[in-house]
């Protein structure tokens, strides 16, 4: 009994600990895992979508959805079904972020805010990767024969208040020693309409969304989005934090985009590489070894996707290429191995 009673304070310290340790495990566990498992017994997935924003997520009068963004929730949904219509997409303007992740609303939200560390830390999600390298650029005239970002000075430029985007407009300009006439706006869609009604010179706003805008325009050949990119605005889907293989299946779809250019992989060509002997397109094509088992997907979930929506190269064409009536160059967003930013570790 007294042998009993001296080890009882260092039984009761460690069952607390015990407790404590499961407790814990309980509240972290519902959201491990459960994602993928949502959308298997829903049936299909549900992608929340930025309102009408050319070449990203556009709506048609018949409701079919189309653009850069929506091909990604396609390839997800391939990735998951082997079919890329298994998608319901919900549109959300700039002011609604985050809270539809939390609020289990949507399975990934794609195209919203660009990643920071803030966004990332304090909003109980999780950025995925980077599906489009985007920063703060200008929108200006042809005719006022500027070329470069540095060559701005004395001009008008219109700019949302309040916003990342004036303060790194501010930054740019003192840094470079430029002088310029701000013209404030609340709504990003007076933008364009002050400078097509001669308010401002310039428009200063991501690229993504200067090229929207351009796109809209009476006669887009007439203005151009300078080259120099005077912020960082990586852009990418976004998640609810807490759910690893979730995060696990989205980062990998986008690799498989990717490396699927890379090898040369195409949506035409997909099937018919069954015969291939480069055993980097075999374990992509889900020819040699099971790659999708670890993601809780078929054997050839990344042909599924690539046959479906193609690769990183054919989303972007069919969104930004010449057949648009308004090329988008790659810049950042093209491969690695041509001078982009683009790159996927190997699927082995």
């Amino acid at each position: 009994m007294i042998v009993l009673a001296s080890i009882m304070p260092f039984i009761l310290s460690f069952l607390r600990v015990v407790f404590a340790f499961a407790f814990t495990a309980l509240l972290v566990a519902p959201a491990h895992s459960q994602t993928l498992q949502t959308v298997k017994d829903r049936g299909h997935l549900i992608c929340g979508a930025s309102e009408q924003l050319l070449g990203f997520a556009q709506q048609s009068s018949e409701g079919f959805w189309s653009g850069f963004d929506v091909d990604l929730c396609r390839a997800i949904s391939a990735a998951i079904f082997g079919d890329p219509d298994k998608v319901e997409f919900i549109s959300y303007d700039g002011l609604a972020r985050f809270a539809p992740l939390q609020l289990g609303d949507v399975d990934v939200l794609v195209r919203n805010a660009s990643w920071n560390l803030r966004r990332d830390s304090l909003y109980q999600v999780r950025y995925v990767g980077t599906s489009f390298f985007d920063g703060q650029s200008f929108l200006i005239r042809k005719n006022l024969g500027i070329v470069s970002s540095y060559e701005l000075d004395e001009l008008s430029i219109c700019v949302i208040d309040a916003s990342e985007e004036q303060s790194n407009l501010v930054e740019f300009s003192f840094k470079n020693q430029i002088t310029y006439t701000e013209i404030l706006y609340q709504d990003r869609h007076d933008l364009s309409l002050a400078y097509e009604g001669g308010l401002c010179d310039a428009i200063s706003a991501s690229s993504s969304h200067l090229y929207s805008m351009m796109r809209n325009m009476s006669e887009p050949d007439e203005h151009q989005i300078l080259p120099e990119r005077i912020s960082k605005q990586p852009l990418g889907p976004v998640i609810k934090l807490g759910d690893d293989e979730w995060y696990n299946l989205i980062n990998w779809v986008l690799f498989a985009l990717v490396n699927g250019e890379e090898l040369g992989v195409n949506s035409t060509g997909a099937t018919s590489f069954d015969v291939s002997k480069n055993p980097a397109i075999r374990r992509l094509l889900g020819l040699d070894a099971d790659f999708g088992k670890a993601l809780g997907l078929e054997k050839e979930w990344a042909k599924n996707v690539i046959s479906s929506v193609g690769n990183y190269k054919e989303i972007y064409e069919r969104s930004f290429g010449s057949q648009t009536g308004l090329a988008l160059p790659r810049g950042q967003n093209a491969l690695w191995t041509n001078g982009g930013l683009l790159f996927a570790p190997p699927i082995r």
